[in-house]
């Protein structure tokens, strides 16, 4: 795979990187921006292994399809295996540590395809599609509804938000999700974004945080 878990220290971990579980919708003022309703239950999607990039050093977006969307994302790894209707204790066991990240997805693409009701992974899947930037340890963060991500651009704050505006808190995710699918040691959980989502321009620079935790300069190419 393209991208090695590691954690802000330096220290690697050493199981494979496997898929990213993804939440659609999951603050309320990104849903009214794309002017999306409110889902009733989790929306899920995942996006393959393969479409995983570190964050530094910079990272490349598509030039020929579209406006680029950045969708800025509290990330958990999973360490332990998790299987139907894990406890919460299970749960917590099992997250190995938090990353910055962002969701990219193809705007156009996934509007055309939404348009005529068909599926819209090419516009969430394609490689480069998960930005992830170093974990850091589980064990940094007691309460998880205290995380905050935030994305700078050219200077300007784009998004701020924190995991206590999640329609679906981190844990109760975690478990409908393993509640649909198993997850295994080395998946990713992208936890939805909040407002403030828009387009990429190669030559962005940028920096992406869970605020007072880490921090990571960018830039974005061609």
């Amino acid at each position: 795979m393209s991208y090695q878990h590691k954690y802000v220290d330096g220290t690697k971990v050493h199981f494979p990187l496997g898929k990213v579980v993804c939440i659609g919708r999951n603050y309320a003022e990104h849903a009214k921006e794309l002017d999306n309703p409110v889902p009733t239950e989790p929306l899920l999607f995942i996006k393959p292994g393969s479409c995983v990039v570190g964050i530094e050093g910079g990272f490349s977006i598509p030039q020929d399809r579209g406006s680029v969307h950045y969708e800025a994302e509290i990330v958990v790894l999973i360490g332990k295996p998790l299987s139907k209707n894990p406890s919460r204790e299970e749960v917590l066991d099992a997250i190995s540590g938090f990353a910055p990240g962002l969701d990219l997805t193809l705007r156009d693409v996934q509007s055309k395809l939404k348009e005529k009701g068909l599926p819209w992974e090419i516009a969430k899947s394609f490689d480069g599609a998960a930005v992830i930037a170093p974990f850091v340890s589980a064990d940094a963060y007691p309460d998880l509804t205290d995380i905050a991500i935030r994305l700078t651009i050219n200077g300007e704050v784009r998004q701020d938000g924190k995991s206590s505006h999640m329609l679906n808190p981190i844990v109760p995710m975690i478990q409908h999700m393993a509640s649909q699918f198993s997850l295994q040691a080395g998946d990713l959980i992208m936890t939805g974004t909040p407002a403030g989502v828009g387009p990429f321009t190669v030559g962005d620079e940028i920096v992406l945080e869970l605020t007072g935790h880490s921090r990571f300069e960018s830039d974005v190419r061609g």
